[in-house]
């Protein structure tokens, strides 16, 4: 296992971001999505990562986008075709992650059957929090996350409603990418996502572990 110390900075030095998409059922039918009977897979470059007092930035091409939060596994040692009943052994801790979405030109590359790219991998749509390390949550299929915009409360739902568990997660991610130290898995987000405007202030947080705060600007 990696070390606390490089651990502590992984969105610095971590290769990729390895998202879960419609991971908690009432998401994907609030989205009009079926359910689905896989994971849902997509990617997010390193360049996505953004810390706490740098901005989230509006792409220019899109005028709707939106918010998820999410529970972040950061991967803390290299494995490939991880056995479900050994899968915890390759989590070094976690993060409180955003999943920041350009809704419009999401509906746009369904519609014309194109990669998610321009919707889910710009600069900043991922922001984190600080590392948490494993043994400071017991049970990370029993959390409360939640996210609020301007003091509103937009998104409120428990980890326990996760259709596939971190264990399931990491090693079916495993059988087709191999997992890497500082790596990141986003593992979905509860329903209630919605826009965020120019200047619009997000806080979100685990209950009783973590919080985060975040504006929203418009790209330059």
């Amino acid at each position: 296992m990696a070390s606390y110390k490089n651990l502590s900075s992984f969105w610095e030095w971590g290769k990729k971001i390895i998202c879960v998409g419609r991971n908690y059922a009432e998401h994907a039918k609030e989205l009009k999505n079926a359910v689905p009977t896989d994971p849902v897979l997509f990617l997010k470059p390193p360049s996505a990562y953004v810390k706490e007092g740098a901005a989230v930035l509006m792409p220019y091409y899109t005028n709707n986008l939106h918010h998820e939060v999410e529970l972040g596994v950061v991967i803390g040692k290299r494995g490939r075709e991880i056995p479900q009943s050994f899968a915890m052994e390759y989590v070094a801790g976690y993060a409180l992650c955003l999943d920041m979405t350009a809704r419009d030109m999401q509906d746009e590359c369904k519609q014309k059957g194109l990669p998610w790219t321009l919707a889910k991998a710009f600069d900043t749509s991922c922001p984190v929090s600080d590392f948490i390390p494993k043994e400071k949550i017991q049970d990370p299929h029993n959390l409360k996350i939640w996210l609020k915009v301007n003091g509103q409360l937009r998104q409120e739902g428990s980890t326990s409603s996760m259709i596939f568990s971190i264990p399931f997660l990491i090693s079916y991610i495993s059988k087709i990418i191999t997992l890497e130290e500082g790596d990141l898995i986003l593992t979905g987000t509860p329903k209630g996502v919605a826009s965020v405007q120019e200047n619009d202030e997000m806080v979100a947080g685990i209950d009783e572990i973590i919080s985060m705060k975040f504006k929203v600007q418009k790209q330059s």
